[in-house]
């Protein structure tokens, strides 16, 4: 539980730092926080709470990705997670950019938000699949 977490911790934090560069450097089109004002939630506060909760929620998403991604651990990581990471982006950015179902779409879908995400799901999968493992050799001695 507490390897989840750190896990869970890091994780949130290096995507919504990634998250920052990749609107600061204009390589997505959408702001990290752009559901806030679009579900109208906390307007009037700070841009400190209003990442701070991202990340909090980032932390959540992460811890609950983690507890249930350590039972996939005979698919190799790198399959799971190029596949996993494939169909979140792309159905992330297809609804946050409001694209039509086109192949022409495909050109708007930012390649460096998706390799930021395959990578992290790959840092949770191998994380959760080695304490998964670990766990069950320990249970076996």
């Amino acid at each position: 539980m507490k390897t989840a977490s750190i896990t869970a911790i890091v994780s949130a934090c290096v995507l919504a730092l990634c998250l920052k560069g990749l609107h600061l450097f204009h390589l997505i089109q959408w702001h990290p926080l752009g559901f806030y004002k679009k579900w109208h939630l906390f307007e009037g506060s700070s841009k400190l709470f209003q990442w701070s909760f991202f990340i909090f929620l980032l932390c959540i998403l992460s811890f609950l990705l983690f507890m249930t991604l350590r039972y996939l651990h005979m698919i190799p990581a790198v399959l799971s997670s190029l596949l996993l990471g494939l169909l979140v982006t792309i159905t992330l950015e297809w609804v946050v950019l409001d694209l039509p179902l086109q192949l022409v779409s495909f050109k708007k879908l930012s390649i460096p938000f998706i390799v930021i995400v395959i990578c992290l799901l790959r840092f949770l999968l191998e994380t959760a699949n080695f304490h998964q493992k670990e766990h069950t050799a320990q249970k076996e001695n």
